[in-house]
C-alpha cells in the first residue's frame, strides 16, 4: 500500500502541477484538501479536476463562520494591523488551514502534507509552523524549494507536456489570494513601486473612490465584548456580517490599501489589498474602544496590537505568546459593547456618533459647564506637582548656569 501526503490544494497553477509532480517522485497516494475560508466560486468543480489531475481523494472543508469567529474576531479586537496597513488577511486563513490539513492527515493515515507555497513566500513559515506545532510527526513537503521549475511559464510547458489543462486566464496573471476577509493582489505593475496600480483592471471586491456614490452611506453596528453581532440592526452569523460589510465597503470604495511590506524571510514586496468589510469593522470597534477603554489599558493595548499583528503575520499562531496575548486582549474586551455608527464615503470612514452602557465618557466631567464631580481649583494642586520635576530641573540648570 502506498504512503499517503495531503495536499493544500486551490486548482490553481502550482497545485495543479503538484499533484503529478508527487506522483511521479514520491510515489504518493496524493489526497487533495481544498479548505473553504470564503473563497466563493474558487471552489467550484474542484474535485474533478483534483481526481483526473491523479488526485485519490478530494476534501472540501467548509470554514467560513469559523474562520470569522476564531480566527478574524480575535485579530479584529487586538486591532492588529501589520505595519499600519495590512489587516492580514491571508495571515489569518493560514493557522486554520494547517489546522484541518492536520486533521485530515489524521484521519487519512497521511505520513507528509504538502503546500504550493513559494520559497520566497510567507505562506511557507506559516503553513510549516501550523504544522509543526500541531503535529511535529509529520513530514512537510514545499515542491518549489526542490523542483528545478523557476517560473510559472515552467509549470505550464510542464503541463502541457503532459496534456494536462492549464488553470490560467491569458492577460491576468496578477497572482491572487482570496478569502471572506479579503482578496490580495500581486504580481504585474505591482512588481514596481513606482508604478500606480491598474485599479480599474485589478479590483475585484471594491470600486475606485471616483466610481463611488456621490451620497454617502451610513451603516451602524452593533458589538458585544469586542464581538460585531449585527449590521443596521439585523443580528448575523460572524460569516454574514463580513459578507454584508463587504457588499456595503465594496461599493464605497472603503478598505483598498498599496503596501511595500517587510516578507517574514527578510525582503520587501508590493501588494494590493481589498479589505472593505474589515475595514468598516476595525474603525467601528476602535471608535467603541475610545468610548470604553481607560487611559492606560488603551495605551498599553496599542503596544499588544503591535506584537499580535506581528505574530500573526509570522504564522506564530500556535505559541505560548500568542495564546497570552489573547488572553490580555480578551479582557480588554468585557466592557466593549455597545453601537458604533459611521459614514462611508468615497473611500473614507467618518465616525458618527458610538454609545454604551460601559461609556467611560462623562458629560458632567467633560462639559464646559461646572459640574459637581469637578472642580477647577483641584487643577492648580495636580499642575504643581505634575509639574514639579520641569521646575526642578530648570532650577538646577540655571543655578549651573551662572
Amino acid at each position: 500500500m502506498k504512503e499517503k501526503v495531503v495536499l493544500a490544494y486551490s486548482g490553481g497553477l502550482d497545485t495543479t502541477v503538484i499533484i503529478p509532480w508527487l506522483k511521479e517522485n514520491y510515489d504518493y497516494e496524493v489526497i487533495a484538501a481544498c479548505v473553504d475560508v470564503g473563497q466563493g466560486m474558487e471552489t467550484d468543480g474542484l474535485e474533478e479536476k483534483a481526481i483526473k489531475t491523479g488526485a485519490s481523494k478530494y476534501y472540501l472543508v467548509e470554514c467560513e463562520e469559523e474562520f470569522i469567529k476564531d480566527y478574524v474576531y480575535p485579530t479584529l479586537k487586538a486591532d492588529a494591523v501589520y505595519e499600519g496597513k495590512y489587516l492580514l488577511g491571508t495571515s489569518i486563513a493560514r493557522p486554520l488551514i494547517a489546522k484541518k490539513l492536520v486533521e485530515i492527515a489524521k484521519k487519512e493515515g497521511a505520513v507528509a502534507i504538502c503546500h504550493g507555497a513559494t520559497g520566497k513566500g510567507n505562506d511557507q513559515v506559516r503553513f510549516e509552523l501550523g504544522i509543526k506545532a500541531l503535529a511535529p510527526e509529520l513530514k512537510i513537503i514545499a515542491p518549489w524549494r526542490i523542483w528545478d521549475m523557476q517560473s510559472r511559464e515552467d509549470e505550464v510547458k510542464y503541463l502541457e507536456e503532459r496534456g494536462i489543462e492549464v488553470p490560467m486566464k491569458k492577460g491576468d496573471t496578477y497572482s491572487r489570494d482570496r478569502n471572506l476577509w479579503h482578496l490580495s493582489h500581486e504580481g504585474l505593475e505591482l512588481e514596481d513601486p513606482a508604478l500606480e496600480p491598474n485599479y480599474d483592471k485589478l479590483l475585484h471586491l471594491s470600486v475606485t473612490p471616483e466610481k463611488a456614490p456621490d451620497k454617502p452611506t451610513y451603516v451602524e453596528i452593533e458589538f458585544e465584548k469586542g464581538n460585531p453581532i449585527s449590521v443596521n440592526g439585523e443580528k448575523m452569523s460572524p460569516a454574514n456580517i463580513v459578507k454584508t460589510l463587504n457588499k456595503l465597503g465594496g461599493q464605497n470604495a472603503i478598505g483598498i490599501v498599496d503596501i511595500v511590506e517587510n516578507r517574514v524571510v527578510g525582503m520587501k514586496s508590493r501588494g494590493v489589498y481589498e479589505t472593505p468589510g474589515g475595514t468598516i469593522l476595525y474603525a467601528a470597534h476602535k471608535e467603541l474602544e475610545y468610548l470604553c477603554l481607560d487611559k492606560q489599558t488603551q495605551s498599553f493595548k496599542s503596544i499588544v496590537s503591535n506584537k499580535f499583528a506581528e505574530l500573526v503575520y509570522s504564522g506564530e499562531w500556535f505559541t505560548p505568546l500568542f495564546e497570552a496575548l489573547c488572553s490580555f486582549v480578551e479582557s480588554t474586551q468585557k466592557t466593549v459593547s455597545g453601537t458604533v455608527k459611521l459614514k462611508l464615503y468615497k473611500g473614507n470612514i467618518i465616525p458618527s456618533g458610538a454609545k454604551s452602557k460601559y461609556s467611560l465618557y462623562n458629560e458632567s466631567l467633560a462639559s464646559f459647564t461646572t459640574g459637581e464631580l469637578y472642580n477647577h481649583k483641584d487643577a492648580e494642586g495636580f499642575i504643581n506637582l505634575f509639574g514639579l520635576p520641569l521646575k526642578v530641573n530648570a532650577l538646577v540648570k540655571k543655578m549651573n548656569e551662572k
